[in-house]
Protein backbone atom coordinates (compact mmCIF):
# COMPACT_ATOMS: atom_id res chain seq x y z
CA UNK A 1 0.00 0.00 0.00
CA UNK A 2 1.12 3.25 -0.61
CA UNK A 3 1.22 6.51 1.09
CA UNK A 4 -0.26 9.42 0.36
CA UNK A 5 2.06 12.52 -1.11
CA UNK A 6 2.15 15.34 1.55
CA UNK A 7 2.54 17.60 -1.91
CA UNK A 8 0.57 18.84 -4.22
CA UNK A 9 0.76 19.82 -7.86
CA UNK A 10 -0.11 22.65 -9.32
CA UNK A 11 -1.13 22.60 -13.28
CA UNK A 12 -2.07 25.83 -15.11
CA UNK A 13 -2.51 27.50 -18.19
CA UNK A 14 -1.04 30.47 -19.07
CA UNK A 15 -3.82 33.02 -20.20
CA UNK A 16 -1.38 34.96 -22.85
CA UNK A 17 0.54 31.85 -24.59
CA UNK A 18 -0.84 28.37 -25.34
CA UNK A 19 1.25 27.03 -22.61
CA UNK A 20 0.83 24.74 -19.77
CA UNK A 21 2.89 25.26 -16.27
CA UNK A 22 2.96 22.46 -13.77
CA UNK A 23 5.25 22.72 -10.30
CA UNK A 24 5.56 19.85 -8.01
CA UNK A 25 8.28 19.83 -4.73
CA UNK A 26 9.67 16.36 -3.89
CA UNK A 27 11.51 15.27 -1.23
CA UNK A 28 14.50 14.29 -2.56
CA UNK A 29 18.04 16.31 -3.67
CA UNK A 30 17.81 17.81 -7.29
CA UNK A 31 20.33 15.19 -8.32
CA UNK A 32 18.07 12.33 -7.75
CA UNK A 33 15.11 14.09 -8.97
CA UNK A 34 17.27 14.65 -12.27
CA UNK A 35 18.40 10.69 -12.65
CA UNK A 36 14.27 9.66 -12.49
CA UNK A 37 13.78 11.54 -15.39
CA UNK A 38 17.16 10.60 -17.60
CA UNK A 39 17.43 7.11 -16.81
CA UNK A 40 15.56 4.92 -19.04
CA UNK A 41 15.19 1.98 -16.20
CA UNK A 42 13.54 4.45 -13.93
CA UNK A 43 11.51 6.68 -16.36
CA UNK A 44 9.72 3.47 -16.33
CA UNK A 45 9.27 2.90 -13.03
CA UNK A 46 7.42 6.15 -12.46
CA UNK A 47 5.95 8.43 -15.79
CA UNK A 48 2.47 7.75 -16.34
CA UNK A 49 -0.74 7.10 -14.95
CA UNK A 50 -1.50 3.42 -12.78
CA UNK A 51 -2.25 0.48 -14.62
CA UNK A 52 -0.49 1.57 -18.20
CA UNK A 53 2.73 -0.20 -18.62
CA UNK A 54 5.62 1.43 -20.27
CA UNK A 55 8.25 0.40 -22.75
CA UNK A 56 11.50 2.26 -24.07
CA UNK A 57 11.93 1.65 -27.54
CA UNK A 58 14.92 4.08 -26.70
CA UNK A 59 15.95 7.02 -24.81
CA UNK A 60 19.00 8.90 -24.82
CA UNK A 61 19.01 11.58 -22.65
CA UNK A 62 21.87 14.21 -23.36
CA UNK A 63 21.82 17.19 -25.65
CA UNK A 64 21.05 16.16 -29.19
CA UNK A 65 19.81 12.85 -27.88
CA UNK A 66 16.14 11.63 -28.67
CA UNK A 67 13.74 9.12 -27.12
CA UNK A 68 10.88 7.03 -28.24
CA UNK A 69 8.66 4.48 -25.82
CA UNK A 70 4.84 3.46 -25.45
CA UNK A 71 2.20 3.00 -22.71
CA UNK A 72 -0.37 0.02 -23.10
CA UNK A 73 -3.50 -0.86 -21.19
CA UNK A 74 -5.95 -3.74 -22.34
CA UNK A 75 -4.49 -3.59 -25.81
CA UNK A 76 -4.83 -0.55 -26.80
CA UNK A 77 -1.04 1.25 -27.31
CA UNK A 78 0.01 4.98 -27.12
CA UNK A 79 3.52 5.79 -28.34
CA UNK A 80 5.50 9.04 -27.84
CA UNK A 81 8.59 10.27 -29.05
CA UNK A 82 11.00 13.35 -29.19
CA UNK A 83 14.54 15.06 -29.25
CA UNK A 84 16.38 16.71 -26.36
CA UNK A 85 17.77 19.80 -27.20
CA UNK A 86 19.58 20.82 -23.64
CA UNK A 87 20.15 18.63 -20.80
CA UNK A 88 21.98 19.92 -17.88
CA UNK A 89 22.99 17.88 -14.95
CA UNK A 90 20.34 18.58 -12.27
CA UNK A 91 19.37 21.49 -13.63
CA UNK A 92 17.29 21.83 -16.31
CA UNK A 93 16.40 19.32 -19.77
CA UNK A 94 14.84 21.39 -22.72
CA UNK A 95 12.61 18.86 -25.37
CA UNK A 96 10.20 18.35 -27.34
CA UNK A 97 7.19 15.79 -26.71
CA UNK A 98 4.71 14.10 -29.60
CA UNK A 99 2.04 11.89 -28.84
CA UNK A 100 1.57 10.07 -32.31
CA UNK A 101 -1.38 10.15 -31.99
CA UNK A 102 -1.30 13.34 -33.18
CA UNK A 103 1.64 14.00 -34.84
CA UNK A 104 0.91 17.63 -35.48
CA UNK A 105 0.73 19.00 -32.49
CA UNK A 106 4.78 19.00 -30.85
CA UNK A 107 5.11 20.71 -27.74
CA UNK A 108 8.44 22.51 -26.80
CA UNK A 109 8.72 21.76 -22.96
CA UNK A 110 11.67 22.75 -20.26
CA UNK A 111 12.02 21.66 -17.12
CA UNK A 112 13.82 23.48 -14.78
CA UNK A 113 14.91 21.71 -11.06
CA UNK A 114 15.54 24.01 -8.17
CA UNK A 115 17.16 22.77 -4.86
CA UNK A 116 15.49 23.69 -2.08
CA UNK A 117 17.47 22.89 0.48
CA UNK A 118 17.39 19.87 3.20
CA UNK A 119 17.19 17.75 0.64
CA UNK A 120 14.60 18.86 -1.24
CA UNK A 121 13.71 20.10 -4.91
CA UNK A 122 11.11 21.70 -6.69
CA UNK A 123 10.36 20.63 -10.45
CA UNK A 124 8.65 23.51 -12.50
CA UNK A 125 7.80 21.97 -16.14
CA UNK A 126 6.54 24.54 -19.26
CA UNK A 127 4.96 22.90 -22.35
CA UNK A 128 4.36 25.01 -24.68
CA UNK A 129 2.15 24.00 -27.72
CA UNK A 130 1.37 25.33 -31.17
CA UNK A 131 -2.11 26.97 -30.29
CA UNK A 132 -4.58 27.20 -27.71
CA UNK A 133 -6.75 24.78 -28.50
CA UNK A 134 -3.83 22.72 -28.33
CA UNK A 135 -2.87 23.56 -25.40
CA UNK A 136 -6.60 23.20 -24.00
CA UNK A 137 -7.18 19.90 -25.85
CA UNK A 138 -4.05 18.53 -24.18
CA UNK A 139 -5.10 19.39 -20.33
CA UNK A 140 -8.74 17.85 -20.96
CA UNK A 141 -7.34 15.04 -22.53
CA UNK A 142 -6.19 13.55 -19.04
CA UNK A 143 -3.35 14.83 -18.53
CA UNK A 144 -3.47 16.11 -14.81
CA UNK A 145 -4.57 12.28 -14.39
CA UNK A 146 -1.06 11.11 -15.48
CA UNK A 147 0.54 13.43 -14.10
CA UNK A 148 -0.67 13.49 -10.50
CA UNK A 149 -0.37 9.38 -10.32
CA UNK A 150 2.87 9.81 -12.04
CA UNK A 151 4.36 12.45 -9.45
CA UNK A 152 2.98 10.32 -6.45
CA UNK A 153 4.95 7.30 -8.06
CA UNK A 154 8.26 9.46 -8.84
CA UNK A 155 7.55 9.96 -4.76
CA UNK A 156 7.26 6.52 -4.17
CA UNK A 157 10.33 5.94 -6.08
CA UNK A 158 12.89 8.75 -4.79
CA UNK A 159 11.47 7.48 -1.41
CA UNK A 160 12.75 3.63 -1.97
Amino acid sequence: MTSPSTHHTTITSDPTVPLVRIVREFDAPAEKVFRAHTDPELVTRWLGPRGLEMRVEHYDCRTGGSYRYVQAENGEEYWFHGSFHEVRPSERIVQTFTFEGYPDAVALETLLLEDLGDGRTRLTTTSLVDSFEGRDAFVVSGMEVGVNEGYERLDELLAG
